[in-house]
């Protein structure tokens, strides 16, 4: 058996590879994080982890030990190379605000930021208030598990 080895274009990624005829399809990388991560799965993707090695770092932890370990994986995929600096005391930080109702009702409102000389931790802050709005949304459930459990 014979290798080639195939440089995938720049902005795409390979989509299918047919074994029998040795076909192989691309796609554009879609440009926005919004379009790329649609699940948990896409945000390991965006990090380079398999499912598998994560599960392997949450083993016998409890859920919402669990749950924070994805909010962090979520927050560094969405933020790309965007690092908060917890000395700048200008640069604003994102984080999902959500209601919690005595009915049990969770749901994300809307987002709520704070300068870094805040108490919270800046590792699951958002670069923008969308960003927050958007994957707070999103990700609800995860958020649930980690603030309630």
């Amino acid at each position: 058996m014979k290798t080639l080895k195939i440089t995938i274009p720049e902005g795409f990624q390979v989509n299918d590879l047919n074994k029998e005829t040795g076909e192989i399809t691309f796609s554009p990388i879609p440009k926005s994080i919004k379009d790329r991560i649609k699940t948990f799965d896409d945000v390991l993707k965006e990090n380079g982890i398999t499912r598998k090695e994560f599960e392997k770092t949450c083993k016998d932890l409890p859920p919402h030990k669990i749950a924070s370990n994805m909010i962090e994986e979520i927050t560094k995929a969405v933020n790309e190379d965007w690092v908060a600096d917890w000395y700048n005391h200008s640069q604003y930080k994102y984080i999902p605000y959500f209601i919690c109702s005595a009915s049990g009702g969770f749901s994300c409102d809307d987002f709520s930021h704070w300068n870094s000389y805040s108490s919270v931790g800046v590792r699951l802050c958002y670069k923008s208030s969308d960003l927050a709005t958007h994957f707070g949304k999103l990700f609800t459930d995860i958020y649930k598990d980690f603030l309630t459990a």
